[in-house]
């Protein structure tokens, strides 16, 4: 399989978080363009879930622990973990996920 993140028409999976999926058997990529202010309420799953910061800043609560996270910044979620989030600016993030998000397909 090939493709071109350009050609990839993004989906708005909830309000403000517009994203680009790639599905492969065992993952699901999410690259997403945020915009500022838009949150994530607070939820878990069974997927284990990689985010990356690519641009802006981003504000996660994991675990009742809040951080921001900055351009570079990588944070592994555990499968059942409870977490929450917000752009403070607007972002390009990644989210790697396995096994893959059945709900994002």
């Amino acid at each position: 399989m090939h493709l071109k993140l350009d050609e990839i028409t993004p989906k708005e999976i909830m309000p403000g978080y517009h994203g680009k999926l790639v599905h492969t058997e065992t993952m699901s990529f999410a690259f997403w363009d945020v915009d500022k202010d838009a949150k994530v309420p607070e939820h878990n799953h069974m997927n284990e879930q990689v985010m990356h910061v690519i641009e802006g800043e981003f504000q996660l609560t994991l675990e009742k622990q809040t951080k921001t996270y900055h351009p570079g910044d990588i944070v592994v979620i555990g499968a059942y973990k409870k977490h929450s989030g917000k752009a403070l600016t607007p972002c390009k993030l990644l989210d790697v996920f396995s096994p893959p998000r059945e709900e994002y397909k």
